[in-house]
């Protein structure tokens, strides 16, 4: 009886502010079956470090994300803490 435990980024989708919305699924597996499946999912905004992101997510920033995208995003978040 083998017990595995699987991570994987499972759903990339870019929503009209230009952040990146991230579900990663967390599968257990016994004997190549599998017995559960959970999720997590966060949200990237533009101009945020992306290192630390699946290449699939860190390549769509850098394609999306231009200096343009990044100050404009910079300028509705000041207008809304105003």
């Amino acid at each position: 009886m083998a017990l595995t435990e699987t991570t994987k980024v499972d759903l990339i989708q870019l929503v009209e502010t230009n952040h990146i919305q991230v579900r990663t699924a967390t599968i257990i597996e016994k004997d190549d079956t599998e017995i559960s499946r959970t999720f997590h999912r966060h949200v990237v905004s533009p101009g945020d470090d992306v290192s630390n992101e699946d290449p699939k997510v860190q390549a769509i920033a850098n394609a999306i994300w231009t200096d343009e995208v990044i100050a404009a995003y910079q300028a509705l978040i000041a207008t809304n803490n105003s």
